[in-house]
């Protein structure tokens, strides 16, 4: 089975209305080329300045523009729909939510982001995510367009255990929208990204924000599609909005997973979810 994927670059800014507007074009444009999965970059409907603006734009689960705009297109369009994040309210903070949709506009999934983006990367560039947003609690998969889709976002990528949790739950493609800095993407975005497609023999699809926003944060950009044996599918060098189109491929995936064990030859599995020592039986173990 092959299916035409689309990740979608976009430079958001503070005003939700072109946003969308800028989302639409592009995925229109992914349609159009017969991409049947779009992924949406983290933020897509709005980059906040603050957590306050970030509060005043959130919506309630279930219900909201934002989430009617991702239902609506999926539907017009005919595309399974991953909604990049979008913040969603919990109590005096919000969740970033990553919502799925098919290509019926029916809300099928929701990842809230795990791991936040707390680090100081140095003068004029600290970030504080958690203070305004709370972590999720658990992996989400999903099924779109016929594959498994395991859900992430971008800071997410640095933990490598979620994705083993995501495999263990059938997922053969992994969805990473991202804002990644500028210097961590120099410096590790395509590295990580390869990492989790190996290491899982799985696709991964990135969609990511680039350029300079509102307030003058840059984002790294290089949205991409990588296959199982960790080969750039497709890539986006070029700055700014813009559209990555590439293939997922079963019988690849199938083919590399066969020659190649790796899954099954595994000793340390994720806490009930498969045969050999868990972590904290091998902890056990060893003494």
């Amino acid at each position: 089975m092959k299916v035409l994927l689309a990740a979608i670059q976009m430079r958001s800014g503070r005003t939700v209305a072109a946003n969308l507007e800028q989302a639409d074009r592009l995925l229109a444009e992914a349609r159009r080329r017969r991409a049947e999965l779009a992924l949406l970059p983290e933020n897509f409907a709005l980059m906040a300045q603050s957590d306050p603006e970030r509060w005043e734009a959130a919506e309630r689960g279930g219900r909201g523009p934002v989430q009617d705009y991702l239902s609506q297109t999926a539907r017009r369009l005919g595309i399974a729909l991953i909604g990049g994040t979008l913040p969603i309210r919990s109590g005096t903070r919000v969740y970033a939510a990553s919502l799925a949709f098919d290509a019926h506009g029916r809300v099928i999934g929701r990842y809230d982001k795990m791991h936040l983006f707390d680090v100081d990367l140095g003068p004029g560039e600290r970030y504080r995510e958690s203070a305004g947003t709370r972590p999720g609690n658990g992996p989400q998969v999903v099924r779109l367009a016929g594959i498994p889709v395991g859900l992430s976002v971008c800071y997410d990528v640095r933990f490598p255990e979620l994705y083993r949790c995501l495999v263990a739950d059938g997922a053969r493609l992994l969805t990473v929208p991202a804002a990644f800095t500028v210097p961590t993407g120099r410096a590790h975005w395509t590295t990580l990204l390869r990492a989790r497609a190996i290491e899982n023999q799985c696709y991964v699809l990135a969609a990511a924000q680039s350029g300079r926003h509102e307030g003058g944060r840059r984002t790294y950009g290089h949205s991409c599609l990588i296959d199982p044996w960790g080969r750039l599918v497709a890539e986006r060098q070029a700055p700014g909005p813009g559209i990555v189109l590439g293939h997922y491929d079963s019988g690849c995936l199938e083919q590399i997973r066969g020659r190649l064990p790796a899954l099954r030859h595994r000793r340390i599995h994720p806490a009930g979810t498969g045969p050999g020592l868990s972590r904290h039986q091998g902890n056990r173990a060893g003494r």
